[in-house]
């Protein structure tokens, strides 16, 4: 029998497998290009392979094989998360995968680059290297999380503020009115400060594109070795690394779209999105999550009014941190609990200070 914590790295390993071959398979479904989905396909075999390795190290420690299912994460998702760009050394040190081609295979990704540039008489086009390297970051993932967090930072600055207010006594009215005018400030200045950030990030990188074109146009063997040496660090053979560059160079657009991916790591088609349209999605986010706590005020006075704003907070303080846990892969309950202690503490901090303000203040 195996040591109890190698058949919890066996499990967990077999059911990253398992999610990762379900969601390859997905991808390949949706992907209206070919050779994409050809890629994808291969993808979601060669994890099968995997699966099976660990099913037989999970039947070899005496451990029940579970049936194949991808965990909720996974089917919310519904696409490959960055999991394979950071986990595609998470078998190295591992004794199990020694001698065998699993490490070679979680590093294959940027390998398949070099099976399609055949396909592409002038080289792959820089949106096709970007949908294949940056899927995984391009499908909702960091919207999704961007509105958890924004709903969560609303909830929790207005909760604490809603209960300092509470805790110095002051009327319904009153808690009402100071909830609503937090809601405001802090939705306002999220929404402010979201415009400037988008805005300074786009300008930035529409100069260091500015600047790799003029390194481009001055020193175009310059910028190809850069190029050859980022495919080699990728997994490319020498060959494979000079032939992708050669062939991106034959265009000045493509090559400066693949610059700015790989040595920038910036989409020009992007930017980092509008800022404008960031804007409107910080203030309504941070406005949803504000708005819980003084909910109850517009029914209720009182106790009353204060106690259920403190219970229906705690449910969406729980709700939000579980629902981070699709990106973290935490566990629901601990996340959630973990939310809910941090959020009640300082909501508890608040409400205890406002009690001594409102004691000092009374004489």
């Amino acid at each position: 029998m195996s040591d109890p914590s190698d058949t919890r790295r066996y499990l967990e390993n077999w059911q990253d497998e398992v999610d990762s071959a379900s969601e390859y398979r997905a991808m390949a479904a949706s992907e209206s290009d070919p050779r994409l989905a050809k890629v994808y396909a291969n993808l979601a075999a060669m994890e099968e392979g995997h699966i099976g390795f660990w099913e037989d190290r999970l039947r070899r420690a005496g451990a029940t094989v579970p049936p194949r299912r991808a965990s909720w994460r996974s089917r919310v998702l519904a696409a490959v998360a960055a999991k394979e760009a950071v986990d595609q050394n998470g078998y190295v040190k591992q004794p199990e995968t020694a001698g065998t081609a699993m490490p070679g295979h979680e590093r294959w990704h940027a390998r398949v680059l070099s099976q399609l540039v055949a396909t592409q008489p002038r080289g792959l086009q820089g949106s096709f290297l970007g949908r294949l390297e940056g899927r995984h970051r391009s499908v909702g993932g960091n919207a999704l999380r961007a509105a958890v967090l924004g709903a969560n930072d609303g909830l929790c600055s207005n909760l604490s503020l809603v209960m300092g207010v509470a805790g110095a006594a002051i009327d319904s009215h009153g808690i009402l009115v100071t909830g609503l005018a937090g809601l405001l400030a802090g939705a306002g200045s999220m929404a402010l400060g979201e415009w400037v950030s988008v805005t300074s990030a786009r300008e930035l990188a529409q100069r260091e594109i500015r600047i790799e074109a003029s390194e481009l146009r001055e020193d175009p063997e310059g910028e190809g070795e850069e190029l050859r040496l980022i495919y080699e660090a990728k997994g490319l053979s020498p060959s494979e690394a000079e032939t992708m560059a050669r062939r991106l160079l034959a265009d000045r657009t493509t090559a400066i779209d693949a610059l700015a991916r790989e040595e920038l790591g910036i989409d020009p088609k992007d930017l980092g999105g509008s800022a404008w349209e960031a804007a409107v999605a910080s203030f309504a986010l941070f406005a949803l999550g504000a708005i819980v706590p003084i909910l109850p005020f517009l029914v209720w006075r009182g106790t009353l009014a204060v106690a259920s704003s403190a219970v229906v907070s705690a449910l969406a303080l729980f709700g939000l941190g579980a629902a981070i846990t699709v990106f973290t892969g935490a566990s629901a309950w601990r996340a959630g609990g973990r939310q809910l202690l941090l959020g009640l503490a300082a909501a508890g901090l608040t409400f205890g200070v406002g009690r001594l303000i409102g004691i000092a203040l009374a004489g």
